[in-house]
């Protein structure tokens, strides 16, 4: 009866072995497509891997990108508002009383909670906005002290085209995600923004809780 042949064993790849690659393990971040070049942020995990093999570096292809393109996007988002003749705070003001629709008036309080800034903030952004014509301010209904915030003409005309040249110059710059991509991201990034906010606020409570102590 014939022997069946087998293969000889074969000597493990030293390099195979020691390398570092996140793209293939699984527990030291995401894998990447076969073949394609790694990333920066790769190089980083794979680096921190061969000079401390165990580092945590999981977050390193997720973390590191989404702190580059958040200054990418801040920078370009700054030379827009630069051209549109509006900065950010002010951008922020004009554009959620636009948003609460016509009459285009809401009150400081109600401001602060949807812009989540402070009320001694909003202050500041609706005097300085009320000195450039572009909102005036009036006591609310009943004498109380509430103080409602009305864009004026020029308020609404300035928010309309700063909106349009902002949002227009984003759209272009994530215009190279197809459709299924934008909404496989936008479902991601609303779940690792739940998670990370519930992990900070945790951590954040203990914190108090340890200093009282």
């Amino acid at each position: 009866m014939p022997v069946p042949k087998t293969e000889p064993d074969r000597a493990p790849d030293p390099d195979r072995a020691a390398d570092p690659d996140p793209a293939r393990d699984p527990a030291r971040g995401p894998a990447r497509v076969p073949g394609s070049p790694p990333t920066p942020a790769a190089e980083i995990a794979a680096a921190w891997q061969r000079e401390r093999p165990g580092t945590p570096t999981a977050s390193i292809e997720i973390v590191t990108p989404i702190w580059r393109l958040a200054k990418l996007f801040a920078d370009d988002r700054g030379r827009v508002l630069r051209a549109a003749g509006i900065d950010a705070a002010t951008l922020d003001l004009l554009s959620v009383i636009r948003r609460s629709g016509s009459p285009y008036t809401l009150s400081t309080r109600e401001i602060a909670r949807r812009t989540l800034v402070t009320a001694g903030a909003v202050s500041q952004r609706v005097a300085r906005a009320e000195r450039e014509g572009l909102v005036r301010r009036a006591p609310g209904p009943g004498g109380t002290r509430t103080v409602l915030v009305s864009l004026t003409p020029a308020g609404q005309a300035l928010i309309e085209s700063s909106v349009d040249a902002v949002l227009g110059r984003e759209a272009a710059l994530v215009d190279g995600l197809s459709p299924a991509e934008r909404t496989m991201l936008i479902g991601l990034l609303d779940k690792l923004a739940t998670s990370a906010a519930e992990r900070t606020a945790g951590r954040d409570a203990r914190v108090i809780r340890a200093t009282s102590d």
